[in-house]
This record gives structure tokens, sequence and C-alpha cells, in this order.
């Protein structure tokens, strides 16, 4: 393949070197910031056989080119733009000024909880094989695994002992990576954490029967009492703090003289944001997040299925807009504290979604003749399936459109039977067909039957669309 000449086209399309501000690439896309999207020549990147599709989000214009190829292609583009040594984060961040405050607010949620998603993930994988071990009537009737086989009760210990750090200590993983994104020292950050799940204090799971109970410990400082609680599990807390933390430090670089700044900055910006957190910070937006947290759930569990299905057929329109990724605070709550929460109701909302992209691309499979885009939507089903939507709705479903509305027609009533039937998940993971091992293991099954029901919806309605609009959409059924 001509990567140089194929680099050259695709620039061309793009309306030329000096439309383009900043470029990198990822794993399979080229990740641009152009001046001005309406000089982009979209019809001649479609015809191009080496781009699998092509979406603008959060400030940035992509194009799918797919793994290996794409670490080539972008050889000569920087080449030929003058432009190389640039990261994601760094085109990310060039794009982030062309998005308005709503969007520049998602993308911050999403830059501190992105990085954190494996350590929960591993977590919630954990505490689901933990479940298996310890939940009756799975395996055999009347009886858990350890039940049956007392000798492998330490084993669940161990694995529900490594399955609750993340979440006990969460605080350190969410001060770490929101200081650094609001401008601090991250590891001034993980230290502010590590003080909010202090052992010394009282576990912040205990805190509610300690209110009930008024036993609530208290320093006495000066006549004045500050509860002397923990904040594990908890979200909103530390991220106002992470602020707090990340300017002070910033406000104080900037005031003391440099002889003294790697002494006196740490210890201000730890010991201000501490009592602050103690006194005000912490009671106020964990009252907050509390009250965030039950009422996302009882919406859920009282909505029922009309809730569900309503989800789930925005699902696949806020992914567009990316305001998805602001559902990661909420759902790393959820999961934070499933004894009280359940579970995450979203996890297996957004699994049906990406079901029902993959099944509607695969319909594409089915009717289309057009020998490129049939090899477009082979893979790009089977990735949606997998939970990679990016190549199955950007690349299909929404040029054709009419894929994309079988899509969240599907989704929507696969969704509309999992909340019928309070379908939750316990862990972050791949919200596809491996998505299993995330949900309880009582809903399992339900979890596969609503995925069965949302792929049959979703590829049955897009057969219909297709041979109704197969004329003005250019595809012939077979």
């Amino acid at each position: 393949m001509d990567y140089k000449s194929t680099a050259k086209d695709i620039l061309e399309a793009l309306g030329g070197k000096e439309n383009v501000t900043a470029a990198a690439h990822c794993a399979t896309r080229l990740r641009l910031v152009v001046n001005d999207e309406s000089q982009i020549d979209q019809k001649q990147l479609d015809e191009m056989e080496i781009v699998k599709g092509t979406f603008s989000t959060g400030g940035q214009y992509q194009i799918i080119l797919g793994p290996g190829i794409v670490n080539e292609v972008y050889k000569d583009f920087a080449e030929l733009t003058d432009i190389s040594d640039m990261s994601t984060s760094e085109v990310s961040s060039a794009g982030s000024k062309k998005m308005n405050p709503i969007q520049r607010f998602v993308k911050m949620l999403s830059d501190i909880f992105v990085p954190i998603i494996p350590a929960i993930v591993a977590g919630g994988l954990l505490m689901g094989l933990n479940n298996l071990l310890t939940a009756p009537d799975f395996f055999m009737e009347g009886k858990s695994l350890i039940d049956a086989y007392p000798n492998m009760a330490d084993l669940a210990a161990l694995i529900n002992t490594f399955a609750n750090a993340a979440f006990v200590f969460l605080p350190i993983l969410i001060g770490f990576s929101a200081t650094k994104r609001f401008g601090g020292n991250p590891y001034l950050g993980a230290t502010l954490g590590m003080l909010m799940v202090h052992p010394d204090l009282l576990n912040g799971y205990g805190y509610a029967n300690a209110v009930a109970s008024g036993e609530v410990p208290i320093w006495k400082i000066f006549g004045f009492g500050i509860e002397k609680v923990g904040y594990q599990g908890t979200v909103l807390p530390v991220l106002a703090s992470s602020f707090i933390l990340a300017k002070l430090e910033t406000l104080l670089r900037r005031r003391v003289p440099s002889v003294l700044d790697n002494l006196v900055t740490p210890l201000l910006s730890i010991f201000i944001t501490g009592i602050l957190t103690f006194i005000i910070v912490g009671p106020l937006t964990r009252g907050a997040g509390n009250a965030v947290t039950d009422g996302l759930v009882w919406l859920y569990d009282s909505a029922g299925f009309i809730g569900g299905g309503l989800f789930g057929l925005l699902y696949a329109p806020i992914v567009i807009t990316g305001m998805h990724h602001s559902f990661l605070a909420v759902e790393t709550q959820l999961l934070a504290d499933v004894v009280k929460t359940g579970g995450s109701f979203i996890f297996p909302i957004a699994a049906m979604s990406n079901v029902a992209q993959g099944a509607a691309t695969l319909a594409v499979l089915l009717l289309t003749t057009n020998a490129k885009l049939k090899g477009v939507a082979s893979a790009a089903g089977i990735s949606a399936l997998l939970g990679i939507t990016e190549p199955a709705m950007f690349g299909v479903n929404l040029k054709l459109r009419y894929p994309f509305f079988g899509a969240i027609v599907g989704a929507a009533v696969g969704s509309a039977f999992i909340a019928l039937f309070k379908v939750k998940a316990i862990a972050l993971g791949a919200a596809g067909l491996p998505g299993i091992i995330s949900i309880k293991p009582g809903m399992m099954i339900l979890y596969i039957i609503g995925m069965v029901i949302t792929f049959a919806v979703a590829f049955a309605v897009t057969i219909l669309l297709g041979k109704r609009d197969a004329k003005k959409n250019g595809v012939t059924t077979s």
C-alpha cells in the first residue's frame, strides 16, 4: 500500500495543510483538529478504500483507518503537515478550545475518570467472581460453591479483599487523577485522598449508622467540633477537594518565594485543603452525592420499563454528543456503594445499545452489494457486539441513517426488558457480549435474554427499513 499517496489524498480531502492545526493517532484513528470542517470533502474521504469511517466529536475530526495502517499513514501525514510528536491528549486539548462550556465539563469528567477505569474494572470483575463463589442457587440448588466446598471459603475472602480495594481507596485514585487534571501536583492529590480514607477516621460506610446512634466521633479544637469521618467510596467530595487543592497550590506557587516553595507550598496546600474538606466541603458534597445517587436509583427503580426504554433509545444519540462520558462519575458512585445501590443500571443499558448498533450493522452487511461497505460492516458489526461501537456507528449506521434508527429501536426494546427486571452490573467492562461477567449473578440469564431481544429487534427493523429505502440509499436486498 502506498501510504504516502494515501496521506496526500486524505490531506487534500481535509482542505489542505492550512486547514489542519493538530494531528495525532490512537490505535485505529487519525485524530485531527481542523480550522473549518466545512472545507472537508466528505465524499472524497468516503470513496477512499482505506477509510473505514469518519466522525466529529469533542472538537476533533477523526478518521478510522484500522490498527497498523493508521501508524503508517500518520508518519507521512505528519511529514506533509509539518505536525509531529503530538500526543492524543495534546490534540484533545486543542480540540477542547472549540467546545462549548457543557462539552468542556463533560471532557473534564472524562479526563479524570477514564484513566482510573482499569482499576475499577479489575475490582468490579473480581467482585463478580466473588459473587459467583458465594451466590446460592447459581451452580447448585440451595447452596453456593463455598457451601458445597468449604475449603474454598478463604479463596472467596481473598478475592473479596482484592475486589474491595479499588472502591475502599477510591478517593486516592480520584484525588491523583483529578488534581492532575486541575493543574496541581497529582501526588498531593493522592495524599489528600489518603487523608480522606485514613484508618483513624470512622469508615464512611458506617456513617449513617453512627448518626442514627449518635456516636459520630469528633475532633474538639478550640471548642469547635469536626467530625472524624472518612470518605470511602465517594466521588463528589474528593472531586471538589482536589479542585480546591490544585487551585490553592497554583496560587501559593505564585506567591511563595522560590527558596521556600518546596517546603511551604505542599504543607499549606494539604493542611488548608484538609481543614476545608472536613469542615465544609466534605459534609456538603457527601450529602449532595448521596442525594444524586439515591435519586437516580429511585428513578430507575420507579420508572420501570418505560424509563429504561427511553434511556436505551437515547443512549446512542448521547454517545454522538460525547455526553456519555459524564456517566462515568455516576457509575463510579453506583459501583462504589453497590451494597446500597445494587449496582449500576447504566452499564447494562449501554451494552444493549452497543449490541443494537452491531446488529444493525450486520443487517447492512446482508443488504448491501457494495464491496467496501460489506468489508467495513462485517468487521464493525462484530466489534460493536464486543463493545467497540465507533466503526459501526460512525462508519456505517449514521452514514446510511436507517440502520441507526433500527439500532436505537432495538436498544429501546432490549433496555425496557432489562429495566423491567432491574438488571444491574456490579462492575465496568466491555459493554456488549463479554459484559456478562460484569452482571450480578442472579441476573445474568436476564441480561442474555435482553441481548437476544435487542439483537433480533435491531436486525429486523434495520432489514425492514433497508428494504423500504433500498433505492433511496443505494443498497439492494439480498
